[in-house]
């Protein structure tokens, strides 16, 4: 039995997940992993990993967390300009679900909902019938992300909650979408129609950084990043507003993620939207 599996799946284990999911520790260890101290934990983590640092701007890292949301270097990541196609805001591993009554992860969880992961928020009566993109960052994922198009945004919408680990053991087990601390925008998009773009805390991960308010933002500009652990990214779209590239959706029904690369096309405008 794993360490997760005795977490998830044990009496005992789901004692110590409640103190575990608590944001207060997520903070402490957000505090510690942003000291010079923490540099200790960068060489085990690269080697672990397996991560090419040579693909990123510098390797002279202040801290673990300036290590894990290091920046990219230029040309490394090429993002579609394509205006009707549609693109991945980060790298991650992708799977695609339709909207169905409201139901947005057909897992076992019946409390996944629009309502209830958008906390009721009006938008959710626009996206009925639509389509909803999950992108699950791992640790030696880029964990910076993009717009999905150039548009117009609103603010950043911050719901409180717990931070499960995003892992499927979780997923299978908790609603964890619902119960995460999560943020999220309406982009009223030049292409796709307004659309939400939301990003999900993970176990440790005690910040989600967004860096713009309301106001416009260019498609494949970058939107923010995570400090430590796994996270996910989440898009929205509305009813026949895109056609998802048919790799995706077959990999999805069969129980698949699918690496994809920030600014990437993963599928395009539906003409008859």
């Amino acid at each position: 039995m794993t360490g997760l599996e005795f977490l998830y799946k044990t009496a005992p284990g789901r004692v110590m997940l409640k103190a575990l999911t608590r944001p207060g520790l997520s903070r402490l260890v957000g505090k510690f992993l942003d000291t010079r101290s923490s540099k200790c934990l960068i060489g085990p983590f690269v080697r672990g990993n397996r991560i090419d640092l040579t693909e990123y701007e510098s390797d002279n890292f202040r801290s673990f967390n300036d290590c894990f949301c290091r920046k990219i270097k230029p040309g490394l990541r090429s993002v579609d300009m394509d205006k009707t196609a549609l693109i991945a805001p980060c790298d991650g591993l992708l799977s695609v679900y339709e909207l169905q009554k409201g139901t947005i992860l057909p897992v076992k969880q019946s409390a996944y909902t629009l309502s209830s992961l958008l906390s009721s928020d009006p938008i959710c009566r626009e996206l009925e019938g639509g389509t909803a993109l999950v992108f699950r960052l791992c640790v030696d994922n880029y964990h910076r992300y993009g717009y999905v198009d150039s548009g117009v945004k609103g603010e950043n919408i911050h719901l409180p909650g717990v931070l499960h680990t995003v892992r499927p053991i979780a997923l299978e087990n908790v609603p964890v979408f619902t119960q995460n601390a999560r943020e999220y925008t309406v982009i009223d998009s030049e292409c796709f129609g307004k659309l939400v773009q939301m990003e999900v805390g993970a176990m440790l991960v005690g910040k989600i950084h967004n860096l713009h308010g309301p106001g416009k933002c260019a498609r494949g500009e970058e939107k923010g990043y995570f400090l430590y652990g796994g996270s996910t990214v989440i898009v929205l779209l509305g009813k026949d507003r895109a056609k998802i590239d048919d790799v995706y959706l077959e990999n999805t029904r069969r129980g698949i993620e699918t690496p994809v690369k920030y600014g990437q096309r993963i599928g395009v405008k539906q003409m008859s939207a």
